[in-house]
């Protein structure tokens, strides 16, 4: 199967709208990529719309229940802070940066998620310390390239504040020009999630966004730069996109606070979930509902009965009640026993079963205890749609593609590299190829 390139950038700047299309389409960096290119300004993302099934669904051309990757985090009822899908052992099947590599092409991710330990060349895997004694170095060290990381860090490090945003893109920028300036790879994807955070932060639409997406552009520059100083500017396919888009909302939704006053939980003495029958498990703007039986129909019914009573009222921010039979045919995981759409306006805290059902969200939030925007919603919400943008080699000029989804952008990504994804829940869209 012959590519239609040998080169391959894939910048993912994770909450990129459609909705942003205005605002990005005049900056001078998106200007000159849409100029040289092509664009699908509506794109229909997956269910549920979190980073980590998202970003495996771009790699994979898969949804989460075929993919493996459902959630962004474990199912640890009782954890303050669960882990995450970190490692590629996680996913199921293959990935664009497995045949690539398959392939004998150069690969390289810089904070791409769900590629801890994976056989990528230049790794810099997306993982954090989530125990008191791991420190960030060290977690990722031990799950991606250790002497690469350890030039990044010995390099760019200072750049860094913790995880802290718009800091630790500028070390994912740093870091990316560093690649291409040292190890010119065949396949790249970097992951920047600064306009991510200022949305959770700040508001979809507030100040601190519209000025994440201009240092988007000035980063796009930058790499677009180092692309043009090493002379594969010309040679080199150039993917942007989102994963999904995101939502505004004041009042937060402590689901297992009424799951306990059903007896169908319990919380032990730190206020934390240690027995359980049934389990809301959060996704943001949507909810998995477990049962540890989910052949007991007598309590199966009871769960259904009462989640439907919720929904009767606006003022319980559910907006939609599925089976785990609906919620597999929207490509969540098919075995829970529902799943819960929020309202807009509302989003499902994880793991907390005391206090209030219903939490306002204070508006200036000093603590980040809360969202003041956020995602995981389903793809049928009304603008909340993400965005694709493909230029450079193999790829047509000036075309739109008005109808694609977020399974489409795998196949399309391997067709132009000459690779298959096999079997996938997507389409190559051939507009777009030359």
């Amino acid at each position: 199967m012959n590519g239609l390139t040998n080169k391959m950038l894939v910048l993912s700047f994770d909450c990129l709208s459609a909705l942003d299309y205005p605002h990005i389409r005049d900056l001078p960096h998106f200007k000159e990529v849409l100029t040289r290119g092509s664009l699908a300004p509506k794109v229909r993302t997956i269910y549920p719309s979190l980073t980590y099934p998202c970003h495996t669904t771009i790699v994979t051309g898969r949804s989460p229940k075929n993919h493996g990757i459902i959630d962004n985090t474990l199912i640890q009822p009782g954890r303050h802070s669960p882990d995450w899908n970190w490692y590629r052992s996680k996913i199921s099947g293959t990935t664009l940066y497995d045949e690539a590599k398959k392939a004998k092409m150069k690969t390289a991710a810089l904070l791409w998620p769900v590629t801890g330990r994976a056989r990528i060349d230049y790794n810099l895997p997306e993982i954090f310390p989530n125990r008191w004694w791991q420190n960030q170095l060290l977690v990722s060290l031990f799950s991606g390239t250790p002497a690469y990381q350890w030039e990044l860090n010995k390099r760019y490090g200072h750049l860094r504040n913790g995880l802290n945003q718009p800091e630790l893109d500028e070390f994912v920028l740093a870091s990316a020009v560093h690649t291409i300036d040292t190890y010119q790879p065949d396949l790249m994807l970097v992951h920047f999630t600064d306009l991510d955070s200022m949305r959770h932060y700040h508001g979809f639409s507030s100040p601190e966004a519209m000025a994440a997406l201009k240092r988007l552009d000035e980063r796009l520059g930058k790499i677009l730069k180092a692309l043009k100083r090493q002379n594969l500017y010309e040679d080199t396919s150039i993917i942007i996109l989102g994963d999904h888009s995101a939502l505004d909302e004041d009042k937060a939704i402590h689901m297992n606070v009424l799951l306990e006053e059903k007896d169908w939980l319990s919380i032990n003495k730190r206020k934390r979930v240690s027995k359980w029958k049934v389990y809301c498990k959060s996704c943001d703007g949507s909810a998995y509902i477990y049962m540890t039986d989910k052949h007991d129909q007598a309590l199966n019914d009871q769960v259904k009965a009462f989640l439907y009573s919720l929904q009767q009222n606006p003022a319980n921010g559910i907006e939609t009640v599925l089976t785990g039979k609906e919620a597999g045919m929207m490509g969540a995981d098919p075995d829970c026993a529902f799943m819960l759409e929020a309202r807009r306006g509302y989003y499902f805290l994880d793991g907390a079963a005391s206090g209030s059902y219903i939490e306002p969200i204070q508006r200036h939030d000093q603590q980040k205890k809360h969202l003041l925007a956020t995602h995981g919603y389903s793809p049928n919400k009304a603008d909340y749609h993400t965005i694709f943008i493909a230029a450079g080699k193999g790829i047509k000029k000036g075309v739109t593609v008005s109808n694609m989804n977020l399974v489409d952008i795998g196949p399309t990504l391997a067709a132009l590299l000459g690779l298959s994804l096999g079997v996938t829940d997507g389409h190559v869209k051939d507009e777009f190829l030359q």
